[in-house]
């Protein structure tokens, strides 16, 4: 892309993804183009709220528009894949909330897609540039951690009372934010998974997906290393207040999840040889990172005034600071001709990761190898 050019972005799916509309404007190198929603009412009520000229209530109309250089999907789970293909079919780069898709098929179809069209791809698992993240991130690369021997991570949240596709959702199917965490801190793939289900939950539930566990649990081979890691996630029937973790074990450092969301993580430090000292650390901001007019987004509001403050226009306290980062890796990639974190290959692995453990968990704990599709060309 020319370097002076803005990159023209829209976005479609106003619930979640109205909170990325004020970065995108404050990004130095993005233009905040166009708005999509199937709700006019809704469409022209974020429209005026952020001041987005361009609107449109019939996604395919959209990318006619010529102008659209790039497309922000945050819609439904069931729409993600459709819509990422049409967008890179129609020209655009694509930035698609998680997961991926719903199916093997569909994410080698993306893949395929982006190879065939040259267009830039990328998942936007928040996890990956949350502040816990970044700051694991920061101490395996600095060497601190030393040797990493073991990554884990969960997901378990109540989705009871949830509409449309999520009652019986089986537990892995929506595993990125699990997954992509103990994949993504040491650029790994995964090989092959296996996964087993765990208790029984309503049999109300159980219809939908013709999937009865209450818990899946999967380990995680890494392709070309000695690393495993093991991730388990929970939807309905299990008591767990809602957590997102990832956890570390490091030959000189190991990092662990507070058991209470909002506590402070807790870090480890082999003193050979004296016994481990445990010792609890405040998580750093990692706003630096990031272009100065989009810093604020890591840990403050949309907006300050009372009249704004509704939750689509509120940003920064959830999701550990990442929308900004998000943002950033994005625009950046595009306008630096480079692979974003994670790309297509990596968002595929990914993804598949808990499609296809969930295929282990009905099968009693079979291994199940990852399509090469989702590993990087060697």
């Amino acid at each position: 892309m020319d370097s002076k050019e803005k990159i023209n972005v829209a976005i479609v799916g106003l619930g979640f993804g109205a909170e990325f509309i004020p970065i995108y404007q404050q990004h130095p190198d993005a233009n905040m183009y166009a708005i999509c929603q199937r709700n006019e009412e809704k469409l022209n009520e974020i429209g005026d709220a952020f001041g987005v000229e361009k609107r449109y209530t019939d996604y395919d109309e959209m990318l006619k528009d010529e102008q659209i250089d790039a497309v922000h999907i945050n819609t439904p789970i069931p729409n993600h894949a459709e819509q990422s293909i049409k967008a890179l079919r129609a020209g655009k780069h694509v930035a698609c909330t998680v997961p991926m898709a719903t199916t093997v098929e569909e994410c080698r179809q993306i893949v395929e897609a982006v190879e065939e069209t040259g267009l830039t791809y990328i998942m936007m698992e928040t996890v990956v540039y949350a502040r816990e993240f970044l700051f694991m991130k920061e101490l395996y690369e600095k060497g601190d951690l030393g040797k990493i021997q073991f990554l884990k991570a969960s997901h378990q949240q109540d989705m009871d009372g949830w509409p449309n596709y999520w009652p019986g959702l089986p537990p892995m199917h929506y595993a990125t934010h699990c997954v992509g965490p103990v994949l993504g801190l040491t650029r790994s793939e995964a090989e092959y998974v296996s996964c087993f289900g765990s208790g029984t939950i309503r049999e109300d539930l159980i219809g939908h997906y013709n999937s009865p566990f209450a818990v899946e649990t999967a380990h995680i081979k890494f392709k070309n290393s000695d690393l495993s890691a093991h991730v388990y996630r929970s939807l309905f029937d299990t008591a767990r207040q809602y957590r997102e973790s990832f956890e570390v074990y490091g030959s000189k450092k190991a990092v662990e999840w507070p058991l209470i969301e909002g506590k402070p993580l807790v870090l480890h430090v082999a003193k050979r040889p004296e016994p481990e000292i445990p010792e609890e650390v405040e998580c750093p901001d990692y706003a630096h990172l990031l272009p100065e007019p989009i810093q604020h987004f890591t840990t403050g509001g949309v907006y300050d005034e009372k009249e704004n403050q509704h939750l689509s226009f509120s940003q920064g306290a959830g999701h550990g600071g990442s929308h900004p980062h998000l943002v950033h890796e994005f625009i950046d990639a595009l306008k630096n001709g480079r692979q974003p974190f994670p790309n297509a290959r990596q968002s595929a692995n990914i993804t598949c990761v808990g499609i296809l453990a969930h295929e282990s968990a009905l099968k009693g704990g079979e291994i199940i190898y990852l399509p090469s599709f989702t590993w990087e060309a060697e």
